[in-house]
């Protein structure tokens, strides 16, 4: 598979190792300092996924740029999601392809079920109080994260007593911590907690190569449901 890397930071490289250890090539390396290679011939002639992490700010501008040169997208950028309608009409009136998760580790996904499932039997206990607990590096620009989001989304869909308005999420930036994500259940009598501790950015490089892997001849808005709907409850 040919991949061109939209944005060359800390995940970029670490994308580009994941991808090379499973024979992988990239044909493209676009950055802020150069931007015209979205026209160069090895971008537009001999590029099968664009991998595209960079900053909310331009991420939009960059799924366009791919969209207009036909190039499927798997994006791992968050706090851009106002356009996310405007992504879901490309895919299905010009049959785009495009990829997005909040998160892309497959432990993390595995998270999210389980704290949707958490979230249906606690919906019956309304003794319980539930919040969300948030740690990044200081390099993170969204606040709340984006993996914090959908935590949010699992627990709001399945808690009638809990809405945007009165679910707690805390964030917190510190040092080059990949994340920590914690969903808290207290009651006056106990506790009860579940965590995911990421320990460096491996695992959403390695999601994010599977997702690409995936997409092949395959149009539309996909998610990491899609990909692991075999194994999800």
């Amino acid at each position: 598979m040919n991949i061109a890397l939209v944005g060359y930071g800390k995940m970029g490289h670490e994308i580009e190792k994941i991808a090379r250890e499973r024979k992988h090539n990239i044909v493209s390396i676009i950055d802020i300092d150069n931007q015209e290679d979205f026209d160069s011939n090895d971008f537009l002639h001999h590029t099968d996924v664009a991998i595209e992490f960079t900053r909310p700010e331009t991420a939009f501008p960059n799924y366009m740029k791919c969209f207009e040169r036909n190039i499927p997208v798997v994006t791992g950028t968050t706090g851009w999601l106002q356009h996310l309608e405007k992504i879901k009409k490309e895919c299905q009136e010009n049959k785009q392809t495009f990829f997005y998760a909040s998160n892309y580790s497959i432990g993390v996904n595995l998270f999210f079920a389980l704290s949707k499932f958490l979230a249906k039997m606690m919906n019956n206990f309304s003794q319980y109080d539930v919040s969300i607990e948030e740690v990044h590096h200081v390099h993170k620009l969204d606040s709340p994260s984006g993996t914090a989001i959908t935590l949010s989304e699992g627990i709001i869909e399945n808690i009638n007593r809990k809405t945007f308005s009165n679910l707690s999420i805390r964030s917190k930036r510190e040092d080059e911590v990949p994340g920590i994500h914690t969903v808290i259940y207290r009651s006056e009598a106990d506790i009860i907690s579940i965590r995911h501790n990421a320990n460096n950015r491996k695992g959403f490089a390695l999601g994010a190569i599977l997702a690409a892997e995936y997409i092949q001849k395959k149009t539309g808005f996909l998610t990491m449901n899609d990909l692991l709907k075999p194994i999800l409850i």
